[in-house]
């Protein structure tokens, strides 16, 4: 049986449309144009282009550009896409023309055939409510899908900020308990001075922190907005404050302290304060796989790696070797970082490309950034509660290793030299003997000096204490 169609007609020419769609023509050329990945935009960009389009509507009223029974619709519309509905309309592939034009008439088609609706008449009845006359006037998709990519990721920051700090929080409660394991340190992969492991764990905290604050301070520059900008940044076919109302609106609606762009040509040209955001998501990338990478060795093993902690076993490791747990948890945040390192990679030649007036390359920018928030905020809740919550350390191995490390030769440096020190060193290494040992055989030291110098605690003190 025939799926009811009804017909649509852009400058083009004519197609038949499905019945139930609310997007119109030019979102259905796009899906018969661009069947690239099956990807679909992510909802916060939705909302924001939902916000930007009540703004706008709010802003045209108020100056009588729109009237208000076509305006009280168009609102509606939007807010009802606020609120999470029509979101199966948005259907165009995140890699689709450039600068997200059809995207964005997917936006203004859903809202004026919803809008149609919401006022008893039928969808695709242009004529009295126009997806470009009336829900884009004075818009451009050169000024709002800039506009809707920072909004997007201020939405995002906002829900991934509390996940970081969550992250932060476990790692230095672990850091407490963690705080009295001495274990032997390393530097090259090589043994090195002992340090406590809650003093590992609270070096961590401390990185994701700084993580913390350097994305915050680059969305910062994300809250100038091209809006108003129109086609090139000069701003036509807007009216008369139309700018200074819509980013007030905007302020209103998203919640965000929003501000007019210094200098519209830029904000439409130039995409650097996205690439800023991404380079921050990407040095966050860099400190998790670091993070993941340690807990992998430190947890390596059981029989025959470094078995210093236990990471909590959330499945079976092996489809052959029966008992085997392997660390998935950070296996898979590992691949995470992998991936944003890649999409910041490609927001940065998307960036480059700008050409004259517009960057064309923003549908790529606005799905790779927002992925890797989505990839993040979905999964860094599940690593802190099961991976990281519950790591146990093994303290008898942790032990064993420091007091076994060679780097143990480098508190005789002060009483014996660098050289004799290394000598030292080297038997231990030769004979299986532990620097004690060797140190004791030689009656280098009395026994009350022994337990001064070789106190492990006093060794991994904190300087000054």
């Amino acid at each position: 049986m025939a799926k009811k169609t009804r017909i649509e007609r852009d400058s083009l020419g004519e197609k038949p449309i499905p019945a139930e769609a609310y997007y119109g023509i030019q979102t259905q050329r796009a899906l018969e144009n661009f069947p690239v990945s099956g990807l679909r935009a992510d909802p916060a960009f939705i909302r924001a282009y939902a916000m930007i389009k009540k703004a706008a509507c709010l802003a045209n009223q108020e100056l009588g550009a729109i009237d208000a029974e076509r305006a009280s619709a168009i609102c509606q519309a939007a807010t009802e896409i606020l609120e999470g509905r029509f979101l199966d309309q948005f259907v165009v592939d995140v890699f689709q023309a450039g600068a997200g034009t059809s995207f964005h008439m997917n936006v203004n088609e859903v809202i004026a055939n919803r809008a149609l609706e919401i006022l008893g008449r039928p969808r695709g009845d242009y004529a009295y409510l126009s997806p470009n006359d009336h829900v884009n006037y004075g818009q451009s998709t050169n000024d709002t899908f800039p506009t809707a990519l920072h909004l997007a990721t201020l939405i995002l920051w906002r829900e991934l900020e509390p996940v970081l700090q969550q992250l932060i929080d476990a790692l230095n409660a672990k850091a407490n308990q963690l705080d009295r394991i001495i274990k032997a340190g390393r530097t090259h992969l090589q043994d090195a001075l002992p340090i406590r492991l809650g003093q590992e764990f609270r070096a961590y905290a401390v990185a994701f922190e700084r993580s913390v604050r350097a994305i915050g301070r680059s969305c910062e520059e994300l809250l100038e907005l091209a809006i108003g900008g129109t086609a090139v940044g000069t701003g036509v076919n807007t009216l008369p404050g139309y700018r200074s109302r819509v980013i007030q609106h905007l302020q209103a609606i998203s919640g965000f302290p929003v501000r007019p762009a210094q200098d519209l040509r830029e904000a439409m040209a130039s995409r650097q304060a996205v690439g800023w955001v991404s380079a921050a998501l990407r040095a966050l990338a860099l400190e998790l796989i670091r993070l993941a990478n340690d807990l992998r060795l430190m947890a390596s093993g059981p029989a025959t790696g470094l078995n210093e902690i236990q990471l909590p076993a959330v499945q079976p490791g092996s489809s052959i070797m029966p008992g085997k747990v392997n660390p998935v948890l950070a296996e898979c945040l590992n691949m995470i970082g992998f991936q944003i390192i890649g999409n910041d990679t490609a927001i940065a030649y998307a960036i480059q490309a700008g050409q004259l007036e517009l960057n064309v390359m923003m549908p790529l920018m606005a799905h790779n950034i927002l992925q890797s928030f989505r990839l993040l905020i979905n999964f860094l809740p599940v690593f802190t509660e099961k991976g990281i919550q519950g790591i146990q350390a093994n303290e008898e191995q942790c032990r064993a290793y420091a007091e076994r490390t060679t780097a143990l030769g480098t508190i005789l440096n002060p009483i014996v030299g660098y050289l004799n020190a290394a000598e030292i060193v080297k038997e231990s290494l030769r004979t299986g003997k532990s620097i004690q040992q060797i140190v004791r055989e030689k009656r280098i030291l009395s026994d009350n000096q022994m337990e001064e110098l070789f106190n492990l605690e006093r060794l991994t003190r904190e300087p000054g204490d």
